[in-house]
């Protein structure tokens, strides 16, 4: 079974500056990977509160020098004779104000595979928690899903919709899974959208590791649905700022995967589809 990390961030993104490139490169070799792609942060739009907090003046990531270095890599690698396939890629943080940039982006650049998230809604970012006010734990997460199947349907021009349940990673509700049955008609739509599009469905181990004595769990639900409908596009991602994060709770993942009756897990390569068997 070869497994690829398809969402790593380097230090090239703005929250990535504990690893880089070859950190988390020799950490995929040391974790028997067969191969990881470099999705650096892209979001035109910052919330205000975010960037004065953090001294954030943009969160775009340049893209030219982190695939030089993502080729360097590579070189250096082949050199010690080990087997590392390495992707260019990039998470499009999607956003209503932004589409003139993000087209512009994607137009002038190439990549191997393109996650689309949204990380920020109503100008705020949830991670400081201020979404969540005046919110029921259904009005939170149904906005959430509602803001990325409209962003999604504007930008077509990706290929891994990133952490469809990201939105409960920080929320304060007792509510720590995104369940199926509670938004099924939307989420029929979202994963039809991906199935008749060839679009991966990922799987974010991030979002599944203790937060602040919460720890979110993904809804099996979701899966056997996309698989009923189906799907079988699946794209495993650690959302790894930190070195020893590449790969985390992948065997764990895939093991679940297969006991649903998935046979394949995906990867993009210059933007083409990439299936290994599990």
């Amino acid at each position: 079974m070869v497994l690829f990390d398809n969402h790593n961030h380097s230090q090239f993104s703005f929250d990535g500056k504990r690893t880089s490139v070859e950190k988390s490169a020799r950490q995929a070799i040391a974790s028997g990977l067969g191969g990881l792609a470099f999705t650096d942060h892209c979001d035109f739009f910052v919330p205000e509160m975010k960037a004065a907090q953090e001294n954030l003046v943009s969160e775009v990531f340049d893209v030219a020098p982190q695939q030089a270095e993502i080729d360097r890599v590579q070189t250096v690698l082949a050199g010690e004779g080990r087997a590392l396939k390495i992707l260019k890629g990039i998470e499009v943080g999607m956003h209503e104000d932004c589409h003139e940039q993000i087209r512009k982006t994607l137009k002038d650049n190439r990549f191997d595979q393109i996650i689309a998230s949204v990380h920020y809604l109503d100008g705020i970012d949830p991670f400081y928690g201020g979404y969540y006010e005046g919110k029921t734990w259904r009005e939170a997460y149904g906005h959430y899903l509602e803001t990325i199947w409209k962003e999604m349907r504007w930008l077509e021009d990706f290929d891994i919709m990133g952490h469809f349940d990201y939105v409960v990673r920080y929320a304060p509700y007792p509510e720590t899974c995104l369940r199926y049955r509670d938004f099924c008609d939307l989420l029929d739509e979202m994963l039809r959208y991906l199935i008749h599009n060839g679009k991966a469905l990922e799987i974010n181990t991030k979002s599944y590791q203790p937060y602040h004595g919460r720890e979110v769990t993904l809804d099996k639900d979701i899966l056997c649905r996309y698989r009923e409908m189906g799907g079988e596009i699946i794209s495993l991602g650690s959302d790894s700022h930190d070195a020893d994060r590449v790969g985390h709770n992948f065997v764990q993942a895939a093991e679940m995967l297969k006991s649903l009756g998935f046979r394949w897990t995906a990867h993009y390569e210059s933007r083409k589809l990439v299936q290994l068997p599990l």
